[in-house]
């Protein structure tokens, strides 16, 4: 699970793996599998680090090498 936050500042924690695809327009939307959309803080690089970070802390890289 990856921390995100709202933009009424409240956090939480969302399964990167239910993300289908991000967007920037211009505030930071993501839209997961289920069709719900979330619009979060952070940029989207930073969403991006934190995938790839939860990634490697459950070495969801060790397949793809």
């Amino acid at each position: 699970m990856i921390l995100v936050t709202r933009l009424d500042g409240q956090e939480y924690y969302i399964n990167p793996h239910q993300i289908e695809y991000i967007e920037c327009k211009p505030d930071t939307t993501l839209l997961m599998l289920s069709g719900k959309y979330l619009i979060v803080k952070e940029k989207v690089p930073v969403v991006i680090d934190r995938i790839v970070e939860y990634r490697r802390r459950i070495g969801g890289f060790k397949n793809e090498e």
